[in-house]
């Protein structure tokens, strides 16, 4: 298959030729028309009123797990299937306020730069070759048969429950903001209400430099995709944004930025690096985030849409979308190749701390201060699961994400076992055991080729099998994230653990604390 370029992208305008394309097109339709009508539809908030016009209409008053907001949602999902049976606009449950209807306000468009313009057709060049590749990895993936899955789910997830206390380490004077693993995975950067970045070798815990040059505390530290690996050690390498309302780009090889970049009127709570490096995205408490271009360390977007702060902002790893959440409880989906919004994350009952894109492209996880982690699917527009994460706020929330190679620590230890000469070897022999034995029971030992191939498959599954979430609560919990099932609870040595990382060669998992330490935990197969 030739590879998909902006250039070569069909437009198709008549992908409604087919009577059937229309009919499906009609359903959509009718189901946007019908969730429009039900967000201006004034429903109880208090939960007994809730419960009480439920059972009016028929309805359980509760379901199994079913949380006060939820059962708000249904109520208003119940009602507008109805009004659309009976042909009506709206079924006033109580008087519509004024302010609502305020609100349905018509589609506007801000203008944009020459700038912003070639900055979205880059950002198409972009993502396009990489979605393609990502999707041809899931069709070959989507092929592995049912008992390979399970075995590669039972190798990973064994794994994982073998995280164990490595360490720990003073981190600064005041509480740690944030942690973060290079893409190498042995450096550590930290951010703390000091205002400022230390970078660390993990996991001997040994400082490397402190960066200085924020004015308040710091919220977001992000690495450069390529820094530790291609990145030279001069060139912008990692990226902060703190209460002083700065965006620094930072090298590796000084402790003063390369660049501050101005332009928010409000503390900047998290930054991001865009999969190309070229482009950075900051959050802030001004209600807006904002696009930052790393060549010329200008902003070419200031994006609104949010009501109030805006708290957390990531890149999904093609690079064609980002997403933004705030204190508003409301996330936000962008395409950046448009500028539309791609979905909004509405479900959240308090404020969004923390949001992660997982490596499959299409399911997005968010920590909200009502102490949930909910899973989105772009796909079907609406929250898959919503696990009861911790018992406070979740303030982190990070899949496990690799470049999909083998790391080199385990390469090496399976290189070193014996390799079979012809098919054959002593240990195959001793596997064999007495003559009497079934061959179905001891299967043949594989070559170091086969181990290898075998090896390769599972860190290309592995990406995006788990994530970790941070809570106010003093634990790190690991989930799968296939069922959305505890994995490990890690317990710290701080009250509240206010951030999250795992390292891309899966042997590290850190967390920061907010008594100014970070600890580093361990799996067995990392020791």
């Amino acid at each position: 298959m030739p590879e998909v370029t902006f250039d070569n992208l069909v437009d198709d305008g008549n992908y409604l030729a087919s009577e059937r394309a229309r009919i499906e097109n009609k359903v959509i339709l009718d189901e946007l028309e019908r969730k429009k009508k039900a967000r201006t539809m004034a429903v109880p908030t208090d939960d007994n009123r809730v419960k009480a016009r439920l059972r009016e209409i028929g309805e359980p008053i509760t379901l199994f797990g079913e949380r006060a907001a939820d059962r708000r949602d249904r109520l208003i999902y119940v009602l507008s299937q109805i009004n659309a049976a009976r042909g009506e606009d709206v079924m006033d449950v109580d008087a519509k306020s004024e302010s609502e209807s305020e609100d349905e306000a018509e589609e506007f468009y801000s203008p944009g730069s020459l700038d912003l313009l070639e900055a979205r057709r880059r950002l198409a060049e972009f993502s396009l070759p990489r979605a393609q590749k990502r999707v041809a990895q899931q069709k070959l993936d989507s092929k592995l048969p049912l008992s390979r899955i399970i075995d590669i789910r039972k190798r990973v997830f064994a794994d994982v429950k073998t995280f164990s206390n490595l360490g720990s380490q003073i981190g600064d004077e005041r509480p740690i903001s944030l942690v973060r693993f290079a893409p190498n995975g042995q450096i550590l950067a930290t951010g703390s209400w000091s205002s400022s970045v230390k970078l660390w070798n993990v996991p001997a815990c040994t400082p490397i430099r402190t960066l200085r040059g924020h004015g308040d505390r710091v919220g977001g530290v992000a690495w450069h995709p390529q820094a530790t690996l291609t990145q030279s050690v001069d060139s912008v390498n990692l990226v902060s944004g703190a209460g002083d309302a700065c965006v620094n780009m930072w090298s590796l090889s000084s402790e003063t930025p390369i660049s501050v970049m101005k332009g928010h009127q409000d503390r900047i709570c998290r930054v991001a690096f865009h999969p190309s490096g070229n482009y950075i995205a900051s959050a802030s408490f001004d209600t807006t985030w904002r696009l930052w271009d790393v060549a010329t360390s200008k902003e070419i977007l200031l994006q609104e849409g949010h009501s109030r702060e805006v708290y957390a902002v990531e890149f999904q790893d093609d690079g064609a979308l980002a997403a933004s959440a705030g204190l508003d409880a409301i996330g936000r989906v962008w395409d950046l190749r448009t500028g539309r919004t791609a979905m909004v994350l509405d479900g959240h009952v308090e404020s969004i701390l923390s949001m992660a894109f997982s490596p499959n492209g299409y399911q997005i996880a968010t920590g909200a201060s009502d102490d949930t982690i909910r899973i989105w699917d772009m796909r079907s527009l609406k929250a898959l699961y919503t696990i009861p994460a911790h018992l406070s706020n979740v303030s982190d929330v990070r899949f496990f994400r690799s470049d999909g190679s083998i790391p080199a620590h385990i390469l090496q230890r399976q290189t070193s076992r014996p390799t079979l000469v012809n098919g054959t070897a002593e240990e195959a022999e001793e596997s064999n055991g007495d003559e009497g034995n079934d061959d179905s029971a001891h299967p043949p030992p594989m070559t170091t080729e086969q181990r290898l191939e075998s090896l390769a498959q599972e860190w290309r599954y592995r990406p995006g099998l788990y994530l970790a979430s941070a809570g106010y609560d003093g634990l790190v919990k690991v989930w799968s994230a296939d069922d959305w099932q505890l994995l490990t609870a890690l317990q710290t040595d701080g009250s509240k653990v206010m951030s999250v990382d795992l390292s891309a060669d899966s042997k590290l998992l850190v967390s920061g604390t907010y008594n100014r330490n970070f600890q580093l935990f361990a799996c067995e197969s990392g020791m």
